[in-house]
């Protein structure tokens, strides 16, 4: 691929990835309404740029995943989540999902988590095999946890060792 690299996001970075989320919403990865102006910030009090790694091609974002904790309590603190992963439609197919999920294991590890996990709806098929490919497994079901466009969906839990 010409010029491509991951960073972690910079605070500059908020409107760009705020279009890019945009962009790539839909009710297959989506559970939230389809943003509608006036759009929030991509950044808040609680997700930074530093939880987001962003892949940058040719000069441009055309991916990011975040990455926190699944719950602010001390005995946990030893896993990382994956709670937001985005690639630009026009991209997909490159490689660019694997390389940005094994850039968020790197990075999982590198602040010393042991596990990562992911929620995935379950008619995600190329996200759910995209993260298979990289190791995630199964480790529970919620049937028909959300209600999208008028069909019951449910919502998968996937982990994996560090």
């Amino acid at each position: 691929m010409s010029d491509m690299h991951i960073r972690t996001a910079r605070p500059e970075d908020d409107d760009e990835l705020a279009r890019l989320d945009r962009a790539a919403w839909s009710t297959l990865h989506a559970v939230q309404p389809r943003p509608e102006p006036p759009y929030e910030p991509f950044f808040n009090d609680r997700f930074g740029p530093h939880d987001h790694l962003v892949v940058v091609l040719d000069g441009r974002i055309v991916g990011y995943v975040k990455l926190g904790y699944p719950t602010p309590l001390l005995v946990n603190a030893h896993v990382r989540q994956i709670q937001g992963f985005v690639v630009a439609e026009e991209v997909r197919g490159r490689g660019i999902g694997t390389r940005l999920i094994r850039a968020a294991m790197d990075e999982a590890r590198r602040q010393g988590a042991r596990r990562i996990t992911l929620r995935v709806l379950g008619h995600n098929t190329p996200a759910r095999k995209l993260y298979e490919a990289e190791g995630f497994v199964i480790e529970g079901v919620l049937p028909g946890e959300f209600l999208l466009d008028g069909a019951y969906v449910d919502d998968v839990l996937m982990g994996r060792p560090l």
